[in-house]
């Protein structure tokens, strides 16, 4: 597996990893949102569609945190799937306060066809960056978006400015 190459200047290396993790998010973003045209979906909708197919029927907030995303954005973003009939909101039984979220049977047969489209885009990156760097991105980028890494960061962070 060869990682592509620029035949143009060689970029710099970043001093900044917030930036760094932003563009490549948009990047990744672009790319996975043509690929997912086909099917009619944006890549955070798929990834929407892919937790709840995973949580079965979480709670709002669960979900959200498992996205790590406040409420609102989260209610923002399943607007258009629940209009699409794809997802549905439920009150919970022992907590009326709180609402589950589940795919429609529309929703498990789109993100069945997203699926599709998402394993073989997954395979691309993997060929075009290299399988042992994808794994190694993979870890690196679950651990950065863990709440222990966020507690440290921050902790060490206020205790500097003490």
């Amino acid at each position: 597996m060869k990682r592509a190459t620029s035949s143009s200047v060689p970029v710099a290396a970043s001093s900044c990893a917030n930036g760094s993790v932003r563009r490549a998010s948009r990047r990744l973003g672009q790319i996975y949102d043509e690929a997912f045209a086909e099917c009619g979906l944006k890549a955070t909708q798929y990834s929407l569609l892919s937790q709840i197919a995973r949580s079965g029927e979480p709670k709002m907030r669960e979900l959200a945190q498992a996205l790590v995303m406040d409420l609102s954005a989260l209610g923002h973003t399943l607007k258009p799937l629940i209009r699409d009939g794809l997802v549905e909101l439920r009150i919970d039984d022992a907590d009326r306060r709180s609402r589950r979220v589940s795919l429609t049977r529309a929703g498990q047969l789109k993100h069945a066809q997203a699926r599709v489209i998402s394993k073989r885009v997954s395979h691309v990156f993997e060929k075009t960056f290299g399988a042992d760097e994808t794994v190694k991105l993979r870890q690196a980028l679950d651990f950065i978006a863990s709440e222990s890494f966020a507690r440290a960061l921050l902790d060490e962070l206020k205790s500097k400015q003490a």
